[in-house]
């Protein structure tokens, strides 16, 4: 049991009243989780690596996201840049301070001016990486952290995300697996996000609204990255 959870489980018992559980009992509960079976699963979600990018693109598309396969992490400044052209913004773009993406080399091209950090809210295009994205529904799971700051999600008006296409999943019991393997059965991230298209709401008169309280863009960039899933 990590110390984060003995101490939540030990508040608890204070608050209640109780005792804490017997060694054995605790051993049981613990064992449990560790080991608990999944869900059904979707056929739908049992692809190869080919459908499963057929149906992640549709799902998005589907939602009024956008979706671009790119051949490497090379591709992604020219691909940023096509972007911002064909949507009329200028060339600024607010980076995450992920390692993902301090690997990749702008030089080619220097009119787009960088910037890296959390949003204020003034910055019109962000760039982060998505912790990992279910072809069930077109979803990308972001997670908080130094590294990646959520306001980059929701503040800019255009939100591209770099997808690496070994973080492509099919069902969402595969990408919350993913994201418990990755923190060694640790501590979780504060937040995790789940995304399906840009932001909208239809409150008022029953109209559809995009950007309403988020991204009014959503643009994928799935990289091949040469790994399997």
């Amino acid at each position: 049991m990590t110390d984060a959870r003995a101490e939540i489980l030990g508040r608890l018992r204070r608050a209640l009243k109780r005792d804490a559980l017997d060694p054995k009992a605790a051993a049981g509960i613990e064992a449990r989780v560790a080991t608990h079976a999944p869900g059904p699963i979707p056929a739908r979600t049992q692809l190869d690596r080919e459908g499963l990018i057929a149906l992640f693109s549709n799902k998005v598309q589907g939602v009024a996201g956008t979706v671009e396969r790119l051949g490497s992490f090379n591709d992604v400044p020219a691909a940023v840049a096509k972007y911002l052209a064909r949507h009329n913004l200028p060339a600024a773009v607010k980076l995450s301070p992920a390692p993902m993406l301090s690997q990749i080399d702008w030089s080619g091209q220097p009119m787009i001016e960088l910037s890296s950090g959390r949003s204020d809210g003034n910055d019109l295009v962000s760039l982060t990486p998505a912790f990992a994205a279910v072809a069930e529904t077109g979803t990308l799971m972001l997670t908080s952290g130094a590294e990646t700051p959520t306001t980059l999600n929701f503040l800019p008006d255009h939100h591209i995300v770099v997808l690496p296409l070994s973080r492509l999943v099919g069902p969402f019991e595969e990408a919350w697996a993913k994201l418990r393997a990755a923190t060694g059965g640790g501590q979780m991230p504060r937040t995790v996000n789940l995304v399906t298209g840009p932001s909208r709401s239809a409150d008022i008169g029953l109209v559809p609204q995009l950007g309403a309280h988020g991204p009014r863009r959503i643009h994928v960039l799935l990289v091949d990255d040469n790994a399997q899933a």
